[in-house]
C-alpha cells in the first residue's frame, strides 16, 4: 500500500472510531438514563397511590368509630387498632420522605409539598389522637363522644387537603417525566447531527475516492475495448498476407481470446461479489430486524405490560369527580393499545410462526391480518402443511410476499387481493394478484423512492435464492407479481 494510501486510511478510521464512539456513548448514556428514571417513577406512582389510600383509611376509621360509638355491628374485617397504625405510619414516612414497604421508596418532595404536609399536621395529630381515644376500651363515654366530634369536626379538612397533596405528588411526578422527555429529544438531536456530520466526514471522503476508483475502471476498460478493436484489424490484415504469417495470426487470436475470457471472468466475478454483499446486507437487516423485534417483545412490551398491571391496580381507588374516572379509563385503554401496537410491530419486524409453523401458515395469517387492517378483501389459496425450507429461504420468500402485498395496498388501489402458495416436489411458486389500476410495464412512470427500492429488495431476494419474479400489468386491469423458486437448491 502506498503512502498516500495509509493515510487515507488512518484518516477515516479515525473518524469511523470517534464517530461510533460518540453515537456508542450517546446511546447508552440516553438508555441508562431512562431507565432510571423510569425506576424513579415507579417509586413515584407507588408513593401517590399510597397517598390515595390515606384518604381512604381515615375515611373507614371515621365509619368504624361511629359505628362504636353507636354499637352496631361492624362487618369490615380489618381490626380499628391495626387501620390506625397503618395510617398513622403511612402518614409519618410520607412526610419523612421513606417509605416502607416492600422494599424502600423515596419520596421526592417539592417544598411546597412540605409546607402541604406542615399544614396538614395539626389536622392529622387531632384525628389520629381522637382516634386513639376510642381505641382505648378504658376511655369514659363523656371523652369518647368529644372524640368523636373532634374527628368528625377534621375529617372534611383532612381529606381536602390530603386531595391536594396527592394530585400535587401526581402533578411533580408528571413533570419530571416531561423532563425526561425533553432529555430524550436533546439526545436524539445529538445523534442525529453526529451522524450528518459523520457523512461530511467520512461518508464524503468514501464516496470520492470511489468515483475516481469507477473512472480509472473505466478508462482502462474503453482502453480495452480499443485494443480489441485494433486486434480485430489486425487480425484481417494479417489474413491477407501468406501462409508464412499463419503462426504469428493463430497466437493473436489466442490473445484475444484470452482477453474475452478474462473480460468474462471480471464480470462473473463482480456479479458474484455483488451478490455476496447483497447476501451479506440483507442477512444483516433480518438479524437486526429479529433482534429488535426481541428488545419490542421482551424489553419494551414487559415494561408496558408492568405499567397496566400497576394501572389496574388504581381501579379500586375511589375517584372524587366524573372526569377523573373517565379520564383513568382512558389512559388504561391508551395502554392497551401501545401493547398492542408494540406487539403487531414486533411481529411485522420478525413474525414467531415462521420459524414455528412454517412458509404456509404465515402466509395465511399475513393474509387474515391484512385484511383486518386495512378493510380490503385478501384471500390465500393454498396448501399449509408443505415441507420446510431452510430459514433463510422461508424468511427471503415471506418477506417478498410482505413488500408485494404492501406495494397492492399502497400504490394499486385495490379491493381485492390474492394469495397464491404452490409447491411441488421441484419448484415453489407464488403470486400476489390484485384488481387495482395497474400500470403499463413497458412505458410505466418512475415509482417513487420507497416503491421503486422495494421492487429492488424483491429482485434481490429472488436472485438470492436462484429464482426468478416476473411482474405483469395493465392499466385498469390490476397487477400480478408472482415468484418461482427451484426446491431443489433451498429444502
Amino acid at each position: 500500500m502506498h503512502e498516500l494510501d495509509k493515510q487515507v486510511a488512518h484518516r477515516l478510521t479515525r473518524f469511523y472510531v470517534i464517530a461510533l464512539t460518540v453515537i456508542a456513548v450517546l446511546s447508552v448514556s440516553g438508555l441508562l438514563f431512562i431507565r432510571q428514571t423510569l425506576r424513579n417513577h415507579y417509586d413515584d406512582s407507588r408513593v401517590v397511590n399510597v397517598a390515595g389510600l390515606q384518604r381512604m383509611r381515615s375515611q373507614r376509621l371515621t365509619k368504624l368509630a361511629l359505628l362504636r360509638m353507636q354499637q352496631l355491628p361492624i362487618a369490615d374485617a380489618v381490626p380499628f387498632d391495626s387501620l390506625l397504625r397503618s395510617w398513622g405510619q403511612s402518614h409519618r414516612q410520607l412526610r419523612s420522605g421513606v417509605l416502607e414497604m416492600e422494599k424502600t421508596y423515596a419520596v421526592r418532595k417539592s417544598p411546597r409539598l412540605d409546607s402541604m404536609f406542615a399544614r396538614i399536621e395539626p389536622v392529622f395529630q387531632a384525628m389520629y389522637g381522637s382516634f386513639t381515644q376510642l381505641a382505648n376500651p378504658e376511655t369514659p363515654p363523656p371523652t369518647q363522644q368529644a372524640a368523636l366530634d373532634v374527628i368528625l369536626q377534621n375529617e372534611v379538612p383532612f381529606l381536602e387537603q390530603m386531595n391536594v397533596i396527592v394530585f400535587q405528588f401526581d402533578t411533580e411526578s408528571f413533570g419530571r417525566v416531561q423532563q425526561l422527555e425533553r432529555i430524550e429529544w436533546l439526545l436524539a438531536v445529538a445523534t442525529l447531527l453526529t451522524l450528518l456530520l459523520e457523512g461530511f466526514f467520512v461518508f464524503r471522503p468514501v464516496v470520492s475516492h470511489t468515483k475516481r476508483i469507477i473512472r480509472r475502471v473505466a478508462r482502462s476498460e474503453t482502453s480495452l475495448q480499443q485494443t480489441n478493436n485494433r486486434l480485430e484489424i489486425t487480425n484481417r490484415e494479417l489474413a491477407l498476407t501468406n501462409e508464412s504469417l499463419a503462426f504469428s495470426n493463430q497466437k493473436l487470436r489466442e490473445t484475444r481470446q484470452e482477453l474475452l475470457r478474462a473480460t468474462e471472468e471480471k464480470y462473473r466475478l463482480q456479479l458474484a461479489e455483488e451478490n455476496v454483499r447483497s447476501a451479506a446486507l440483507l442477512e444483516g437487516q433480518e438479524d437486526e430486524r429479529r433482534r429488535f423485534a426481541r428488545e419490542l417483545h421482551d424489553g419494551i412490551g414487559q415494561m408496558l405490560t408492568g405499567v397496566k398491571l400497576h394501572a389496574e391496580k388504581l381501579k379500586s381507588v375511589a375517584f372524587n369527580e366524573p372526569k377523573q374516572q373517565q379520564r383513568f379509563a382512558e389512559l388504561c385503554e391508551l395502554i392497551a393499545d401501545v401493547i398492542q401496537t408494540t406487539r403487531q410491530v414486533s411481529y411485522n419486524l420478525m413474525p414467531a410462526t415462521l420459524s414455528d409453523f412454517g412458509l404456509g401458515p404465515t402466509l395465511k395469517l399475513l393474509a387474515d391480518q391484512t385484511s383486518r387492517s386495512s378493510g380490503l378483501n385478501v384471500f390465500f389459496e393454498g396448501k399449509q402443511d408443505d415441507v420446510r425450507l431452510n430459514p433463510a429461504t422461508e424468511i427471503g420468500l415471506y418477506r417478498i410476499m410482505q413488500e408485494a402485498l404492501h406495494n397492492a395496498i399502497k400504490y394499486a388501489g385495490a379491493q381485492t387481493i390474492r394469495i397464491d402458495f404452490r409447491q411441488d416436489s421441484r419448484e415453489l411458486r407464488m403470486s400476489v394478484e390484485d384488481d387495482g389500476k395497474g400500470f403499463s410495464v413497458n412505458r410505466r412512470k418512475k415509482p417513487p423512492e420507497a416503491g421503486e427500492q422495494g421492487l429492488a429488495n424483491m429482485q434481490t431476494r429472488a436472485r438470492l435464492l436462484n429464482g426468478s419474479l416476473t411482474i405483469s400489468s395493465k392499466l385498469n386491469r390490476g397487477t400480478v407479481v408472482q415468484v418461482r423458486i427451484p426446491l431443489a437448491e433451498n429444502t
